[in-house]
């Protein structure tokens, strides 16, 4: 039974995208999840957890994703930049340690 869950059974990522939009992957992962937490959090603060409350989740989440996988999108080449900006090169790294 493991066997058909390994990663070199031929089922496992029969139809997967090519690594050169990995990073567009992220983007709308890392958007998904914090759009959806965000929209469980603001919804209970704005309309507290009634009647309806998944519902209205659901709605607000309809629109926090598109807007946050744009704004990850529009974001990245400034987050790359600043992540470079503060971490350490892996080389640099080693160096010291």
């Amino acid at each position: 039974m493991a066997a058909q869950n390994s990663p070199d059974s031929p089922r496992h990522g029969a139809w997967r995208l090519p690594s050169r939009l990995a990073p567009v992957a992220f983007s709308f992962y890392m958007a998904g999840i914090v759009a959806f937490l965000m929209s469980l959090a603001l919804t209970a603060i704005n309309t507290g957890l009634g009647d309806g409350y998944l519902l209205r989740v659901l709605r607000a989440y309809a629109l926090a994703l598109p807007v946050g996988f744009m704004g990850v999108m529009a974001a990245r080449p400034l987050v790359l930049r600043l992540v470079a900006w503060t971490v350490a090169p892996a080389s640099q790294q080693a160096r010291k340690g």
